[in-house]
């Protein structure tokens, strides 16, 4: 099973706001926003500092993949 970050993505682009401005707000590393565009883990922590600048919920953001690779 894995995660996938296209609502995310979704929501940032509802909401105008580019990756970057994201990263600055959240105040989390480039690394993190290179980790959600190939949808890979990212901490509980990253997600939580997401979720509180979107002013969102962790559903809002992103899903599981529950297709066997």
């Amino acid at each position: 099973m894995g995660v996938r970050y296209e609502k995310l993505f979704n929501l940032l682009s509802e909401r105008n706001m580019t990756t970057i401005e994201l990263q600055k707000q959240a105040n989390f590393s480039g690394n993190i926003t290179t980790r959600m565009k190939r949808n890979e883990y990212i901490s509980l922590e990253s997600i939580e500092k997401i979720c509180r600048t979107l002013h969102c919920c962790v559903d809002d953001i992103l899903e599981f993949d529950t297709e066997e690779k």
